[in-house]
C-alpha cells in the first residue's frame, strides 16, 4: 500500500507554480557558451586566413597579373607604361582603344592587406626575358621593405 506521504512528495514535479520553459539564468548561460565558442572559432579562422595572405599575393604577382599583362601585350603591342599602371588592364588607355580588347582584370588590383599592387615598366628587377616589368605588393606593413612580394622572387 502507498502511504499518503509518498504521494505528496512525488507531486513536487507537477507543482502548479512551476511553468515549462527556460529560466533567464539558463538562457544567459547558453548565450555565453555560444559566444565563447564563436570567438574561439573566429580566432582559429583568422590564423588560417592570415597565413595565406602572403601566398595569395605571390600567386597574383607571379600568375594572375602575368596572364592579364601578357594578354594586354598581345592585343596592344606592349605592356602598359608605369604611368598607365595596372589601370590599363581595366580601362583602355588613351590612344589604345582600337587594339585594346579588355578588361583583362575585373577590378582594381588590391593586395590582401588592402593596398594597391605596385607596377613598373620597364622593370628594374626583371630586365630580361618576357617578364620585363616589375609588379609587387608592399606586404603586410604597407611600406617598401624586406617583406615586399614581387614577381622577381621566383626568378632570382
Amino acid at each position: 500500500m502507498i502511504s499518503n506521504t509518498s504521494v505528496k512528495t512525488s507531486g513536487l514535479l507537477a507543482s502548479p507554480h512551476r511553468k515549462s520553459g527556460f529560466s533567464l539564468l539558463e538562457i544567459l548561460i547558453a548565450i555565453a557558451l555560444v559566444a565563447l565558442l564563436a570567438s574561439v572559432a573566429l580566432n582559429q579562422l583568422t590564423g588560417v586566413f592570415g597565413d595565406n595572405q602572403k601566398q595569395a599575393a605571390e600567386l597574383f604577382v607571379t600568375s594572375s597579373a602575368e596572364l592579364a599583362l601578357t594578354r594586354y601585350r598581345l592585343d596592344v603591342g606592349n605592356f602598359p607604361t608605369t604611368e598607365q599602371g595596372l589601370d590599363a588592364l581595366i580601362k583602355a588607355p588613351a590612344g589604345k582603344e582600337q587594339r585594346w580588347k579588355g578588361p583583362y582584370i575585373k577590378e582594381k588590383a588590391i593586395d590582401p592587406w588592402g593596398n594597391p599592387y605596385k607596377y613598373q615598366f620597364p622593370g628594374t628587377r626583371n630586365v630580361s626575358g618576357q617578364r620585363s616589368y616589375d609588379i609587387w605588393s608592399l606586404g603586410e606593413d604597407g611600406t617598401e621593405s624586406n617583406d615586399d612580394i614581387g614577381n622577381w622572387a621566383s626568378s632570382q
